[in-house]
């Protein structure tokens, strides 16, 4: 899944955009509202973590359009002004969750990942498919009923073509939720990641599926 952070202090941005990458999320970060429409206009995000205080304006403001556009994407304020009449303002206006400054990752990454589950037509917290059991709450996988070891974007790329088992995936969309704009279209990450799935998790799992992507196979 991919999240836009939307943070014009640098410190902050990056370590958020890091721990989310350290749990298994594709984060990119934008310090302006220009910037993070710029974004929206190119990729499909899962979820948006808006701060208010922007140096183009108010985190607010995007969070309307957004909004008035139709878009059902999860948003959290992340924001210094905790006056109960600000919270009610980013409520009122759309957002789904309001976090002040300061906070712990550990909280925002909870956060994270409830308003996920809440969000329609999201992941499931335990997926079968074959002899596969992707449990996405606890970030594990079991081939045969044994945990099988995977790194954080192994996993990030099982659990979302156990979204979609039976359907094949092309690499672009792949990219577009497993990993963030710092890898290029071109790249061949999702080929050497499917590899790796495949020593770890049996040749047969994985199918290409020539010229259209990869599929899950439901054993």
């Amino acid at each position: 899944m991919r999240i836009l952070v939307v943070e014009d202090e640098t410190d902050i941005a990056t370590a958020v955009a890091q721990r989310l990458r350290e749990e298994a999320f594709g984060a990119d970060i934008a310090g302006t509202l220009a910037e993070a429409r710029s974004h929206a206009d190119l990729h499909e995000y899962d979820l948006a973590i808006l701060d208010r205080r922007l140096p183009d304006g108010d985190g607010l403001t995007l969070c309307r359009e957004w909004r008035a556009a139709g878009s059902e994407v999860p948003i959290l304020m992340l924001t210094a002004m905790d006056d109960i009449d600000d919270r009610v303002a980013g409520l009122e206006t759309g957002a789904d969750d309001y976090l002040t400054k300061p906070f712990a990752t550990e909280e925002l990454v909870a956060r994270v990942r409830t308003l996920l589950r809440r969000a329609p037509a999201r992941r499931q917290p335990v997926v079968d498919v074959g002899t596969l059991r992707v449990e996405t709450a606890r970030r594990r996988v079991r081939k045969d009923g044994v945990i099988v070891p995977l790194t954080v974007k192994e996993f990030a790329l099982v659990a979302f073509l156990a979204d979609r088992a039976g359907e094949v995936v092309d690499r672009y969309d792949i990219l577009e939720h497993c990993w963030d704009h710092a890898y290029e279209p071109e790249s061949n990450v999702v080929d050497v990641h499917v590899a790796a799935l495949r020593r770890k998790l049996g040749a047969g799992v994985i199918e290409t599926v020539r010229g259209a992507g990869y599929r899950l196979v439901d054993e």
